[in-house]
């Protein structure tokens, strides 16, 4: 699948690694899921119109417009890079003239994951390895509890994730792995992957 093809099917622009980001060690820089690879995962794993998609780290917002391109499902972009987030906002404005039903249904926050407030109704969460396992810890324990004040199902997805991500919700929490999606490379590097689980 062509990245810019498809880039200019949905009226936005997303390609590119990011040059130069915040300077720490906990926050890894934006690259998107190429959309070969997000048409894989949407092969395998389905989202429901009812469900509210969180992308941590979303850059420019990339999955956000493609999963509702696909499913028409609400989403929420979180990206601490006012760059980047400025970017997500530009995209949006041209997404929404290409699908005006799309108008209310995304919106994007540039804040640090770990402050983002948790809404009753998000129920599905993406990773594509933004930060280090410290926060993620953090944003796990955001949506635990999220779900003890709003009992619902909820679900994690993590693309390339690292050891420490399963290591941490496999041991720590009761999210239980619920489904594997190997991509092609997924012989020469395990972490070629997504990976869902459940709050069991």
């Amino acid at each position: 699948m062509n990245e810019r093809q498809q880039d200019a099917d949905l009226n936005i622009r997303t390609e590119g690694i990011q040059q130069g980001f915040h300077d720490s060690l906990h926050h890894n820089r934006y690259e998107p899921t190429p959309y070969a690879l997000l048409a894989d995962l949407f092969a395998a794993y389905r989202l429901a119109p009812g469900d509210r998609l969180v992308d941590f780290g979303c850059g420019k917002g990339r999955l956000a417009f493609y999963a509702h391109h696909l499913f028409g499902v609400e989403a929420v972009g979180v990206e601490m890079d006012p760059g980047l987030f400025a970017g997500a906002m530009q995209n949006l404005i041209r997404y929404e003239k290409r699908a005006p039903r799309a108008k209310g249904r995304i919106r994007f926050q540039c804040e640090f994951a770990e402050n983002y407030r948790v809404q009753p109704q998000d129920n599905r969460f993406y990773f594509f390895n933004p930060f280090s396992v410290q926060i993620f810890m953090k944003v796990v324990q955001n949506v635990l509890k999220s779900v003890e004040k709003t009992p619902r199902p909820v679900e994690l997805i993590l693309f390339f994730p690292s050891e420490d991500y399963i290591e941490f919700l496999e041991y720590r929490t009761g999210f239980e792995r619920v489904q594997e999606i190997a991509l092609p490379g997924s012989e020469a590097d395990f972490r070629e992957r997504f990976l869902v689980y459940r709050l069991a």
